[in-house]
Order: structure tokens, then sequence, then C-alpha cells
């Protein structure tokens, strides 16, 4: 399960801090290839010989991954430290990279994220250490959110496909059909808020990750990447289908004004005056504790289709384990982390509630036919994996995602509060993400 506050913003230390790593990554390597002086043998011997290993994470499945890790491996002891969520971890994480010391060996990173560790050569790339074998053991989205030409920047740990969720007690009540496409989707938007002013289709203040998703699901590719040549565009095809969509929605003010994981947000989510979510594959754990009333009352159906008969998807979060280049331990770093992201150590994070990064995991008959009484006994994990197989290939974030997300709201987010058109919100989002990237040295093409 990926924690719902990963998607906040970050902080004005992280920016320095991230400001302070991309003035002296530009002009690197980002497909570094590690230090080469280790392998799959040394890893073994770590292993024993012994020692400690401190990882740094807030994923609670991991908890477990350790009980069993040290069972496993008696003379290594791992020490997992909450070193705060998304954003404050990293803050923490930049900081020991630029004093040379206090890094752990082992910092879970989401995807999105990735990149400006990457780009800074503050992670170890481990495929000398043996993580080229897993090249096939993960689902798309994942796996080339880590790989880079011949580089793998981390494991993935979990992800995220996105799934509908919708309030099946709301849409029965008032007769109208589940939509299938976006554009459906936007008659029942107006269909529920007719029938019930009350009702809203869902909830939006401006998100950078869930705008990002959908632009992923629509085709559109707005960030490319190659070292440090970046290529940043909201003015494709893809963004176009998203941007003029919703725009139609918050026009007709058919989408409550309420910020996901708020107070307000749960109080809607259970009493039905939000009646869907278009989000990761890791909800489910979410609405059955902080939505336990609205048991039965919900289902899982594949997102809505930008083209009739379409069967695209995106992801909508997950995380990785990364190595950094700090770490004192790198060949136990490395096995800690193969160990929680693949075989047992992941069946038994999904088992805990996770949702797999894992073709093995994800194609598996327990998981497959696995009920959700609070989806009516819905065997919802058949949507989730089908969406896994349809997330659209060649998506890239930005080096600079992190600092890019924490101006979203100066940008796009004023779509949400005054007459600025969401398009044109995306392309001030675009100019001050180019001019960001400009500023630290990046080649961006716009």
């Amino acid at each position: 399960m990926r924690n719902h506050t990963t998607r906040r913003v970050l902080g004005a230390l992280a920016v320095v801090s991230t400001l302070a790593l991309a003035a002296t990554a530009c002009g690197s390597d980002a497909s570094d290839s590690g230090s080469g002086a280790t392998g799959p043998k040394e890893v073994s011997a770590a292993l024993e010989k012994g020692g400690k290993v401190t990882v740094w994470a807030w994923e609670p499945t991991l908890k477990k991954v350790v009980e069993d890790f040290e069972k496993k491996y008696p003379k290594v002891e791992v020490e997992l430290v909450n070193a705060g969520t998304g954003d404050k971890q990293y803050t923490a994480l930049q900081n020991a990279v630029a004093a040379g010391s206090g890094a752990p060996d082992v910092a879970q990173v989401e995807y999105y994220a990735l990149g400006q560790f990457t780009i800074g050569k503050s992670v170890e790339n481990l495929a000398p250490y043996g993580a080229t074998k897993h090249a096939t053991s993960f689902t798309s989205g994942p796996w080339n959110a880590v790989h880079q030409d011949e580089s793998i920047h981390a494991l993935p740990m979990d992800s995220g496909p996105m799934a509908f969720f919708y309030n099946k007690k709301v849409f029965d009540k008032h007769g109208i059909k589940v939509p299938a496409t976006w554009d459906e989707y936007v008659e029942a938007a107006r269909a529920l808020h007719k029938a019930d002013p009350k009702i809203f289709i869902t909830n939006d203040t401006g998100d950078a990750g869930a705008t990002t998703s959908l632009i992923w699901q629509a085709g559109g590719r707005p960030y490319r990447t190659q070292g440090t040549d970046v290529t940043i565009d909201f003015g494709d095809e893809g963004t176009k289908k998203y941007a003029g969509t919703w725009q139609k929605l918050l026009d007709e003010k058919l989408v409550a004004p309420i910020s996901s994981w708020s107070d307000a947000w749960y109080k809607g989510l259970a009493d039905g005056s939000i009646a869907t979510l278009s989000i990761g594959a890791w909800m489910p754990a979410n609405l059955t504790s902080g939505v336990a009333s609205g048991s039965g009352d919900w289902r899982v159906a594949p997102l809505p289709q930008w083209t009739k008969g379409g069967r695209t998807s995106a992801e909508n979060g997950g995380s990785s384990l990364a190595v950094p280049k700090a770490a004192k331990n790198k060949e136990l770093a490395y096995a800690f982390a193969e160990f929680a992201t693949t075989g047992a150590g992941a069946s038994a994070r999904v088992a805990e509630g996770a949702f797999p990064a894992t073709r093995a995991d994800l194609e598996s008959k327990t998981f497959l036919d696995a009920a959700f009484p609070y989806f009516g006994g819905q065997k919802a994990n058949r949507i989730f994996a089908e969406s896994a197989r349809n997330v659209g290939a060649d998506w890239s974030y930005l080096p600079y995602q992190v600092y890019a997300n924490s101006i979203f709201n100066d940008t796009v987010g004023k779509a949400y509060v005054s007459p600025t058109k969401l398009s044109d919100g995306l392309k001030a989002w675009q100019d001050a993400s180019v001019k960001y990237g400009a500023d630290q040295g990046f080649a961006v093409n716009k």
C-alpha cells in the first residue's frame, strides 16, 4: 500500500536541497555504472560475514520483511528508521548526501522522485550487484521507472496501476451507468449533480500526481529526459485530451472543491457526496480504514478510457528501494533491497497489504482470487492486475520532478481558484519548469 502523504509537495528546505543537488549534478552521466568493484559473489560473502544495515522507509510492510530477513540471515542486523514520509525523508537524504555523512544504506524513494537522485549520482547502479537478473520479474511501469539504459538505479517495491473506484449505491440510486469512457464520465458527472446538487463525481483542488497520471493515460508524454537534456511540452495531444475534458468539469462546477486526504474528503466518501475516485490500486486499504462506513457500497472498475474500446492505464504512485552512494554496507544493502522486493519478501509484503510490482505475485491465483468484503466480495485484484498490464509505455519524469510538483499549485492550481484555463495553467507550469531547469544548467527544450 502506498501511503497517501507521499503526494504532498515539498517544503522550502527540500527545494533548497534539490537546488544544491541539481547545481552539482549537471553535466554528469545519469547512466553511471557504479563502483564496478562488486558483484553477486561479494553480496553472498557479505551476508555470510554479517553486519548492520540502516533502512530509511515509511512503508509499514517492511517491518515484516526485516523480521524475515534477520531470521534468514542471523548475522545481519537491520535498523528500520522512519525518517519522515516522502518529502521529509528526501530532505534528510539530500542533507546527508551534501554533508557526506549520515546517509542510510537503503532508502525508500518514490518513482517520481528517483530522477533527482540519479542525475546527481547519489544512488548506486545496482546492475553490477546482480539486479539485471530481475529485468523480467517486475511489471513494465515500475521497471521502466528504475531502469535507464544499462543502469538500474533502484528495485521496485510496489506499484500503483490506476483503477476507477465508485459508489455503487449512489450510482444505482440515481440509475446512472458506470462510465467506460471519459466522455461518459462527464455525462455521469452532470447526471449525478443534477439528480442531487450535493453529489459530485469526484473531488479536485489540483494535484500534480493525479494530473500527470491522467495525462499519462491519455497518451501524453510531456517530459523527455536523456541525461541532462530535458524536453517539456504540455501542448501534446494527450495533454490536450486531458485538459479539454477536465476543463468541462471545472467550468460546470462538477467536481467538489475538497482536497484529498482532508477530513471533508473522508466525510464525502462516506456519505456519497464524492461518488468516485480515479486513483492507484493501493487505495483499498485507505478506504477500509478511513471510510469504514462505506463498506459494501463501493466497487472497482477499469479506468475510463479516452477512446471507446481502449484499455490503457497509467501508474499513480509507488516506491522503490535505492542504495545511496554514501552507504557504508552496499553489498548488505543490496541484499536487503533484493530480499524486500522479490521472492518471499515481496510476497510477504503483498500479504501485509502492499500492491505488487512483481509479476509472480500479480499473476498468482491467490492474489487474483482474493475477495474484498469492502467491495461486496468483488475480486478487485483482477481489475488491478489488468490495469498493470496495460500501463502506457515510455513515460518519464523530470530529473527535478520533486521541485516541479512543488510549484504545481502556483501555476496549474490557479485554474481551480480563478478564471485561468487549465491549458494556460499547464503552460505556466511548463514555463516555470523550463526556467528552473535552465537556471540549474540543464539543456531544456520546449
